[in-house]
C-alpha cells in the first residue's frame, strides 16, 4: 500500500495544540452507516482544510465534502480493505510515528535544547582527576571510589597542588602528558554529567565527585570566555614525526620557516600547499581544512588560527604535536542563532545521555497520573533470587515465570512477575563482571518504564482529541487511496471501451480552436534515405514505426534519420509547421534536409479518445465518481444533525 493517499485526503499535516474534549462536550454531529461521527472530528478537518486552502468553503458545502468523504471510507470497511495485513501494518507504522511526540515531556526537550546552546555560546578551561569505575560495579563498589575521590577532594581544599594530585591518582591516561588539563571545552564536547559539572562550577573551584560513564570526576575550572565561534582555514605542513631526532627537527623547521617566506613574498598559498604539504589530503584542496571551532583541533593550532584577525591574514610557522604549519585565514563566522542550530542540538541531544531525559520525566509525570506502586515484597525476593542465580540465566527466569504475584500496578491494572520473566528472556547478560543485584535493578526500572509508555500509548486516543483525529485522517485518507483507485482512477484508466464511449457521447466537449496534425515527421540525410524510410514505414506495425526505423537506419556513429511521431499544433514542430501549416520561415535540420510527413490534418477536433486521452481520463474519472457517488449516497443511510451543526466552532 503506498502513501499517496495522503494527496487526496481532505486534509494534510498536523496541529498538537488542538484541545481535548470530554465525551459530553463533544455530542455527535453525524452518522453514516450506523457509525457515528463526533463534533470534534469534522471540526478537526474543517479548520484545517480552511487554514490550508485559498478557497474556502462555506460550512454547508463542506458537509457534503464531509459526508461523501466518509461514505467513501464506509465502502472501503465494507470491502475489508481495512481487514488487510497490509493495511494493518502500514496504519501501525504511521502510528508509532506519530505517537512519538506524546511519549516524551516536550518541555523537558526545549529546556534541554536551550541549555545546550546557552553552553555553546561559553568556553570553559578545565582540568580533571578521574577515579574510574568498572561496568556493572555494585553500590559498595562505586561508594568506595567516591569516597577515595573526596578524600583528594578534601586536600584540594586544603591547598595542595591540584596537577600534582591528578599526576598522582588520576586513571586517565594523558595525564602523564596534560597533567589533568584538558583545555577549553563546549558544549557536546564531554559526557553530559562532565559537561553540566563544569559549567555549574565557578572560575577558580573545584567540583565535588561527579560520576560519568567513566567513573568519578574532580573537575577544577579555570576560566570563562565567549565562544570564539568557527573559522575556516588552509595551512601548509611539515610533519614532525615523535621520534625525530633533534637534526631531523631543525631540518624541518628550516624546511617550514623557507616556505614561510615563500608565501609571504607573494606566493600562491593554494598553489604551494599542493605542492610541497606534507599533508596530503588537504593538499590537494590548496591546503583546505574544515570549519571548526573550540577543542576541534589541536590546541597549538587552535590558537594560532583564532589569533589571526583579518581574512587572508598568515601565521608564522606554529608547532604541534604533529609538525610545522602555515596557517592562512578563509573566514570566520560566530555562532548562529538558536533557530537555525535547534535541529542539530536536538540531533545531538537525541545521542548522548540527554536523550531520553524528556521520557524519564514523563515517565515520572504518569506514575503520579496512574497511581503507580512497586510491590516491594516481590521486589525483594527478586533480589534475593539474583544472589544465587544471575537474572539473565535461565535458572533465574524458570524460578520467577510462573509468579502471578503483582509486581507492580497502574491505573488499577496489575502486572505479574512472570510479565518481567518474559521480558527477561530477551535480555542477553551483557558484561560479565557486572554486579546481579545492579544488573536485576537496572533490568526492572527499564521492564516498569517500557510497561508505563506502553500503557500511556494504549491511551493516546482517549486522552487527545488531536491525536485520535489525526489517527482518523491518516485512516480514512488510507482507505480513500485504495477505494478510489479501485472504484475510479484505476478503473478509468484501464477501461478503453468506457473511455472510447465516453469520448463519442461528448466528442464536442473536446473541439479544438486551432487544427491540430496528427501524426509522423521526419526528416532524412538525403533523398534515398527518405525513399527508404518511406517504404519500410508502409511494411511496419503501427505502434513500433520510431523504433525500427532508428535501428536499421541509424547508428552510434552516423544518424541519417531523425523520425517523431504525435499531436501538433502550429508552433511545436517546425517539419510539421513547413510541410501541413505552411510557414516558409520554419528552420530546418541543414544535416538532415529532406523533409516529409506521413499523417492527416485535424482541423476541427480529434480523430479519437486517444489524441487527448488525459484530459477524456480526467473527464471520465469524474463521471465515475458522480455515479459512485450517488449510488454511495444511495447504498448507506446518513444522518446530519442540523442541531449540532449549528453549534460548530460556536461552542
Amino acid at each position: 500500500m503506498k502513501n499517496n493517499w495522503l494527496l487526496v485526503s481532505l486534509y494534510v499535516g498536523c496541529s498538537l495544540a488542538w484541545p481535548g474534549y470530554s465525551q459530553n462536550d463533544d455530542p455527535e454531529l453525524m452518522k453514516i452507516n450506523g457509525k457515528s461521527i463526533k463534533r470534534s472530528e469534522f471540526e478537526y478537518i474543517y479548520n484545517k482544510n480552511n487554514q490550508q486552502q485559498i478557497d474556502n468553503k462555506s460550512l454547508d458545502e463542506y458537509v457534503t465534502l464531509f459526508k461523501n468523504y466518509k461514505l467513501k471510507v464506509a465502502e472501503a470497511e465494507a470491502n475489508g480493505i481495512d481487514t488487510t495485513k497490509a493495511f494493518i501494518n502500514e496504519l501501525a507504522g504511521y502510528r508509532t510515528q506519530l505517537a512519538q511526540p506524546y511519549l516524551v515531556d516536550s518541555r523537558v526537550d526545549d529546556r534541554l535544547a536551550h541549555e545546550a546552546y546557552d553552553r555553546l555560546k561559553e568556553n570553559v578551561e578545565v582540568s580533571h582527576i578521574l577515579f574510574k569505575v568498572s561496568p556493572g560495579a555494585s553500590s559498595e563498589e562505586r561508594e568506595k571510589v567516591y569516597q577515595k575521590a573526596f578524600s583528594v577532594l578534601e586536600r584540594i581544599r586544603k591547598g595542595e597542588d591540584f596537577t600534582k594530585l591528578a599526576k598522582q591518582y588520576s586513571e586517565d591516561p594523558s595525564v602523564v602528558n596534560n597533567g589533568g588539563y584538558l583545555g577549553y571545552i563546549t558544549g557536546f564536547m564531554t559526557v553530559y554529567p562532565f559537561e553540566t559539572a563544569a559549567y555549574n562550577t565557578p572560575v577558580g573551584s573545584v567540583s565535588e565527585p561527579v560520576l560519568t560513564s567513566f567513573g568519578y570526576h574532580l573537575i577544577k575550572v579555570s576560566n570563562r570566555r565567549p565562544d570564539r565561534g568557527e573559522v575556516l582555514t588552509s595551512h601548509i605542513m611539515i610533519m614532525v614525526p615523535a621520534n625525530s631526532s633533534n637534526e631531523t627537527k631543525k631540518e624541518k623547521e628550516l624546511k617550514a620557516k623557507e616556505i614561510y617566506q615563500e608565501v609571504i613574498q607573494g606566493g600562491d598559498f593554494a598553489k604551494i600547499a599542493k605542492e610541497k604539504s606534507e599533508d596530503k589530503a588537504s593538499g590537494q584542496r590548496g591546503g583546505e581544512l574544515p570549519w571548526f571551532g573550540t577543542g576541534r583541533i589541536v590546541k597549538e593550532y587552535e590558537d594560532a588560527a583564532f589569533a589571526l584577525k583579518n581574512k587572508g591574514d598568515i601565521s608564522e610557522p606554529v608547532l604541534s604535536p604533529y609538525g610545522w604549519h602555515i596557517i592562512k585565514l578563509l573566514d570566520r563566522r560566530s555562532i548562529k542563532s538558536f533557530e537555525d542550530m535547534k535541529p542539530n542540538i536536538m540531533r545531538r541531544i537525541s545521542q548522548d545521555e540527554r536523550g531520553n531525559q524528556g521520557q524519564k520525566a514523563l515517565i515520572e509525570k504518569l506514575k503520579v497520573d496512574y497511581r503507580y506502586a512497586l510491590n516491594t515484597v516481590e521486589k525483594v525476593k527478586l533480589e534475593q533470587f539474583a544472589k544465587t542465580m544471575f537474572p539473565a540465566d535461565s535458572l533465574f527466569i524458570a524460578t520467577v515465570k510462573n509468579n502471578q504475584a503483582s509486581l507492580f500496578s497502574l491505573a488499577g491494572n496489575d502486572y505479574p512477575v512472570s510479565g518481567f520473566a518474559d521480558y527477561m528472556k530477551k535480555m542477553r547478560r551483557g558484561n560479565a563482571s557486572i554486579d546481579a543485584i545492579t544488573y536485576l535493578n537496572d533490568k526492572l526500572n527499564a521492564y516498569i518504564d517500557s510497561q508505563i509508555l506502553k500503557y500511556e500509548d494504549s491511551q493516546l486516543e482517549n486522552k487527545y482529541a488531536d491525536f485520535r483525529n489525526l489517527m482518523n485522517e491518516y485512516r480514512d485518507g488510507m482507505l480513500l487511496f485504495e477505494i478510489s483507485n479501485r472504484e475510479v482512477w484505476d478503473k478509468a484508466a484501464k477501461d478503453e471501451d468506457g473511455l472510447a464511449k465516453y469520448f463519442k457521447e461528448n466528442k464536442k466537449a473536446y473541439a479544438w480552436d486551432k487544427p491540430h496534425y496528427k501524426g509522423y515527421a521526419v526528416s532524412c540525410i538525403d533523398k534515398d534515405v527518405a525513399k527508404a524510410v518511406k517504404k519500410r514505414m508502409k511494411s511496419l506495425p503501427a505502434d513500433s514505426v520510431v523504433f525500427y526505423i532508428n535501428k536499421e537506419f541509424n547508428n552510434d556513429s552516423v544518424t541519417s534519420v531523425k523520425i517523431v511521431k504525435g499531436l501538433y499544433v502550429q508552433g511545436d514542430n517546425n517539419i510539421v509547421d513547413k510541410l501541413i501549416f505552411k510557414d516558409k520561415n520554419a528552420a530546418i535540420d541543414e544535416k538532415l534536409p529532406v523533409i516529409f510527413v506521413s499523417g492527416k490534418k485535424l482541423k476541427k477536433m480529434p480523430e479519437c479518445f486517444t489524441d487527448v486521452r488525459g484530459q477524456v481520463t480526467a473527464d471520465y474519472q469524474n463521471y465515475l465518481e458522480k455515479l459512485w457517488v450517488d449510488n454511495l449516497n444511495r447504498k448507506y443511510p446518513v444522518e446530519i444533525h442540523e442541531d449540532v451543526l449549528k453549534t460548530v466552532n460556536k461552542h
